[in-house]
């Protein structure tokens, strides 16, 4: 099924106000009261649309939850049958410290063609399109992935620059990168959009990989899919209750690698608004009574775009 071109100002609309509602938040070192703001008013706005919605990417279960759960209904149940993936404040502590890095996150799909991710990491890997899909693979050795990356750019390993969150875990990894000479963007948080990096060429990142946030994936990879990018994932599960969750959600191969036409099927609209500056899109701004959002927009069927909307004060 193709999504109504319609809903997509109405999405857009959604993570800009969500993001709006949290700039009052900003710098007050309170990550909990910045997130509930952009998740109540999402939810408020949401259920405001024809749509018949089930969030299936959310922050957590429906009995450990307030905020967007994963099962939550939402929309006023007329419309069409929609999944839903949400990140209404994508860097928490970015926003209750108002640095760099914070978004408003939302994805839609038709029913059934988002894959309802459990709460528990994910082992990554981003390419861009300029990059053979051949070329890379989750399974590969790290040496070999940069150097076919090289070889297919026709760059010298220096030339390489890999996004990776920085994280005790990714030690290894990043040492052999190090060895490598290849170049390293590490990020505290936020691997959205450290995925999303991978898309376009000025912003210098070759490769995004690591692990970080299952629940990230799928909200990154259906962004990616509209830019024709390589996205590979594999949950880890780290206790008997992340494979007794993951189970419940229909995994059962607990190693299987999940391409990124198993992720997203179909046709998808991916919004992530600013709410501080990133590389993607400017944070929200107050000016002469107004404010002004900015949101990366793509519908896999028709559009990639970077959205500006001015918002009275009311």
């Amino acid at each position: 099924m193709d999504l109504d071109k319609k809903l997509l100002d109405k999405i857009i609309d959604v993570t800009s106000y969500a993001a709006i509602a949290c700039y009052p938040h900003l710098g007050k070192k309170d990550k909990i009261l910045a997130d509930k703001a952009a998740t109540d008013d999402m939810r408020k706005n949401l259920n405001n649309l024809d749509i018949d919605g089930m969030v299936v990417i959310g922050e957590g279960e429906l009995d450990k939850a307030p905020m967007l759960f994963i099962g939550e209904k939402l929309g006023t149940g007329k419309g069409p049958s929609i999944d839903i993936a949400v990140d209404p404040l994508e860097g928490t502590n970015f926003a209750s410290k108002n640095l760099p890095g914070a978004l408003s996150v939302l994805a839609i799909s038709a029913k059934g063609n988002l894959f309802k991710a459990p709460e528990t990491y994910m082992d990554k890997l981003a390419v861009g399109n300029d990059v053979p899909f051949d070329a890379t693979d989750l399974d590969f050795p790290i040496e070999k992935n940069i150097k076919n990356i090289a070889d297919s750019k026709n760059k010298d390993l220096n030339e390489i620059t890999a996004c990776i969150l920085d994280r005790p875990r990714h030690k290894e990894i990043i040492d052999k990168l190090k060895k490598l000479n290849v170049n390293l963007k590490l990020i505290s948080d936020g691997d959205v959009t450290g995925a999303l990096l991978v898309t376009d060429k000025k912003y210098n990142i070759d490769i995004f990989l690591g692990i970080g946030g299952g629940p990230e994936g799928v909200l990154a990879a259906t962004a990616l899919d509209a830019f024709n990018c390589k996205f590979q994932g594999r949950f880890l599960f780290n206790s008997q209750e992340d494979i007794k969750r993951a189970k419940k959600m229909g995994i059962n191969d607990l190693n299987k690698k999940y391409d990124l036409n198993e992720i997203v099927k179909g046709d998808s609209i991916f919004c992530a608004t600013g709410i501080t500056s990133n590389e993607l899109v400017n944070g929200v701004k107050l000016e002469n009574g107004k404010f002004i959002t900015e949101t990366l927009v793509t519908h896999k069927n028709s559009m990639i775009n970077i959205v500006k909307k001015e918002v009275p004060i009311t």
